[in-house]
Parts: structure tokens; C-alpha cells; sequence
């Protein structure tokens, strides 16, 4: 009934105030039961909506500008220019692939039973099938779109995360090249058997946010890239500091307050399950930093600042895949645990074996990683503080969780080890002697980072 008929004609004025308002009640309340009727047919949640999007954006800040800041204050200043360049490049690259046939691979069925183990079908390519009013076939709580955009950001960072391992050496040309292979071949896999109806989905594995899809992945696949592009001209020998602590300190900072949209945000709903990722995610990160901070006043005679950053990145790798399992003491211990294993990964172990994992990558996302994912397994007892009932069987469940981290090493190492290979063979993979000691910045860019 349109207003006109509730209220009477414009102009009649023998139409009684209680007449007046009792139409106006009266389309209050059909109003009312029509919203309400579309809302009991939609299982799409406004709340739940507004949230994922906020998480969406807080987990692009962690790569936009996040990473690059974080890794760029880390390197030679002549090559800062190329890791902002490298990190927001692949960001934007990840972006189209997880658009046009990403997100079908990893998180649509393959027609084969056997296929589906490991990798999606074909029904999304290009997004066909989705709508704005439609809900996500995998959170019906949201919008089809807004779980595209969330995931999609996990991908481009996780191709982002990997050129740690190498940087300062590596052609930006075939680096594009072999992100665009790696996460077609290689990201979408593992999200898929993680979390898209795979194999490991199968199994019961735990992941909340991505210790396995996300760290243990790109951390193998940067040590891998570290080994067959080789050492930086001079490593062991110059000397190759930092060039701004401050640029690293505030990227580690955003990537901080960027996780609350990683962690929380894979709750999928703004619930109790995000305020439990929240906290946990506050508390493993906050026990890691000072962990490592004081194994290395302890072992060096000295708290760095540098110590303080990467103690809280790998507390926020560790407690990623427990963030909605775990509870705020085990998060804790997880934390503390994490610190101290990572901090000893990129000294001693990095030193013994001799590579050159430029920026840590495989020391603190993919050890980080691997505490994380079977940390999760003995923290998710709900005898220690987590999620899991009485019927919880803890050893039962690390089986699992190591049968996920054993795969994602074997799978991402053999197949980034085949795309270095590929790529360095047809595109090249490193810059000359010559480039690498002029700097990336110029050599590679035709520009610096500061003048």
C-alpha cells in the first residue's frame, strides 16, 4: 500500500489525527514483517558482514604497506625501493590471480573424487556464479564477495611473504613470473586441501588463519628459492645491516594490528570465536616479543629492538593456526615457546647450515609455523585452557597436524623447487654481480628509494 493510500489524498483534510496515525502504525508494522520476512530468507548477516570487511582491510594493510616497510628497513638501503616495488607488485599480481581462477582452485569441488584430494574445479573461474546478493557457498553469514576479497588477501600476502628469502638478488621480471606459477601451483593447493574440502580438510586438520596454508608454506618456499638462487654477492664476508630499524619497527607494528583481521577475522562472524582469536593473538605475540628479547639479552648482552619485532612476528605466525583453539594461557606458553625456538632457527641453525635466507623467512614463518600447527594440537585440550571437550584425543590430533606440516614441506618444496628451476631456465631468476652490487633500486627500477 503506498502512502498516499494510508495517508488519503493530498488535501483531505476530514481524514482524523487518529486515523492518520493508526495508517502509520499500521504500515510501521507491515513494513516491519516484510523486512523481516527477507531477512528470514537471507542468511546473511549485516553484523557478521561488517566485520569480514573491516577484516579484509586490516589483513590488506598487512601487505600494503605492511610487509614492504617490515622487509625494506631490513635490507641495504640501495635495494628499498626494489622490495616495496616486489611485495606490492606480487600483492596486486596475487590479486588477479585469486580473481580469475584462484579462488575456483582452491575453494570450489573438483568434478574428480580423486582430484578433490588437492585441488578445486573450474565452476568459478572468473567468478562466474557470483552475485552481490549472493551469500558465500563456504560462510552463508556473509556475502559471497566479501569471503572472495578475505581470502583472496591471504594468497597475495602469502606470495609476498616468500621474497624475504631472497631479496636483494632476485630479477623482478621472472620474480613476477614464478609468483603468478606459485600460487596457481602451489597456494591454491594447499588452501584447498586445508580448507577447501580437501584432504586434510578431510582428516580433521586444525588451521585456524593459516599456519600451514600461509607460514609453513611461504617459509619452505623462501628457503627453497634462498638455496638455488644462491647467496648475495659478499654475505659471510661484508658487512649488511639494516638500513632503518624505525621503517622495520613500524611495518612490524602494522602487521601487528593487521593480524587482528588474519586471526580474528577467520572466525568468519563477529562471535565469541573472534574475541577468542583476538585475545590469543594478543597474548602469543606479546609472551613471543619478550622471549626473544630476553634469550638474546641472555646469549648476546644486549636487547635489540630487531629481537623485540621478530620475537613478535614469529609469536603472531605460532599462534596463528591456534588463534581460535587455543585459550589465553596456552597462548601464552605458545608464544614464549615460539620466541625462543625461531630466535635459536635464525642464528644457530641458519649459521651452521651455512644458507642465505635474506629476512628469516623459513626461520620464523616456517619454523613459526610448524611450533604453531603442532602447538595447537596440545593446546587445544580443554584441560589446558582450549576449545575441545572431554573426548579430545590430543595424540590423535598432533598425528594429523604433523601429517599436514610433513605434506606442506614435501609438497611446497618439491614443486617451488621445480619453479625456480623453470623460471631461472627460460626468464632468469637473479641479477648480475654487477646489478646486485649497484642495488636493485637502480639496476632493476631506475630509482631510489631516497634522494
Amino acid at each position: 500500500m503506498s502512502a498516499r493510500n494510508i495517508y488519503g489524498h493530498k488535501g483531505d483534510k476530514r481524514m482524523s489525527l487518529l486515523t492518520r496515525l493508526s495508517g502509520a502504525a499500521f504500515a510501521s508494522v507491515a513494513l516491519a514483517g516484510t523486512a523481516f520476512a527477507q531477512e528470514a530468507e537471507s542468511t546473511i548477516s549485516a553484523g557478521d558482514t561488517a566485520w569480514m570487511l573491516a577484516s579484509t582491510v586490516l589483513v590488506t594493510l598487512m601487505a600494503v604497506p605492511a610487509i614492504g616497510l617490515f622487509y625494506g628497513g631490513l635490507v641495504r638501503s640501495k635495494n628499498m625501493a626494489s622490495v616495496l616495488t616486489q611485495t606490492f607488485g606480487i600483492f596486486a599480481l596475487g590479486c588477479l590471480v585469486w580473481l580469475l581462477w584462484g579462488y575456483s582452485l582452491a575453494f570450489t569441488a573438483n568434478t574428480s573424487e580423486g582430484m578433490n584430494a588437492l585441488i578445486g574445479g573450474f565452476d568459478a573461474f572468473f567468478l562466474k556464479g557470483s552475485t552481490p546478493e549472493g551469500a558465500s557457498p563456504v560462510l552463508s553469514n556473509i556475502p559471497d564477495y566479501v569471503f572472495i576479497c578475505f581470502q583472496m588477501t591471504f594468497a597475495a600476502l602469502t606470495a609476498s611473504l616468500v621474497i624475504g628469502g631472497f631479496a636483494e638478488r632476485v630479477k623482478y621480471s621472472g620474480l613476477l613470473v614464478f609468483s603468478l606459477l606459485w600460487i596457481t601451483l602451489v597456494y591454491c593447493p594447499i588452501a584447498h586441501a586445508v580448507w577447501g574440502g580437501g584432504f586434510l580438510f578431510a582428516d580433521g586438520a586444525l588451521d585456524f588463519a593459516g599456519g600451514t596454508v600461509v607460514h609453513i608454506n611461504a617459509g619452505i618456499a623462501a628457503l627453497v628459492g634462498a638455496v638455488i638462487i644462491g647467496k648475495r654477492v659478499g654475505y659471510g664476508k661484508d658487512a649488511m645491516p639494516p638500513h632503518s630499524l624505525t621503517m622495520t619497527m613500524i611495518g612490524a607494528s602494522l602487521l601487528w594490528v593487521g593480524w587482528f583481521g588474519f586471526n580474528a577475522g577467520s572466525a568468519g562472524a563477529a562471535n565469541g570465536t573472534a574475541g577468542l582469536a583476538m585475545v590469543t593473538t594478543f597474548a602469543a605475540t606479546a609472551a613471543a616479543a619478550l622471549s626473544w628479547q630476553m634469550v638474546e639479552w641472555a646469549t648476546r648482552g644486549h636487547p635489540s629492538l630487531l629481537g623485540l619485532v621478530s620475537g613478535a612476528i614469529a609469536g603472531l605466525v605460532a599462534v596463528t593456526p591456534a588463534a581460535g583453539f587455543v585459550g589465553p594461557m596456552g597462548a601464552i606458553v605458545l608464544g614464549l615457546i615460539a620466541g625462543v625456538v625461531c630466535f635459536f632457527a635464525c642464528t644457530t641453525i641458519k649459521n651452521a647450515l651455512k644458507y642465505d635466507d635474506s629476512l628469516d623467512v623459513f626461520g620464523v614463518h616456517g619454523v613459526g609455523g610448524i611450533v604453531g600447527a603442532l602447538g595447537t594440537a596440545i593446546f587445544a585440550a580443554g584441560s589446558l585452557g582450549g576449545v575441545k571437550g572431554d573426548d579430545y584425543d590430543m595424540m590423535a590430533q598432533l598425528m594429523i597436524q604433523l601429517k599436514g606440516v610433513a605434506f606442506t614441506i614435501v609438497y611446497t618444496g618439491g614443486v617451488s623447487a621445480i619453479l625456480f628451476l623453470v623460471v631461472k631456465a627460460i626468464f632468469g631468476i637473479r641479477v648480475t654481480e654487477d646489478q646486485e652490487r649497484e642495488g636493485l633500486d637502480i639496476s632493476s627500477h631506475g630509482e631510489r628509494a631516497y634522494n
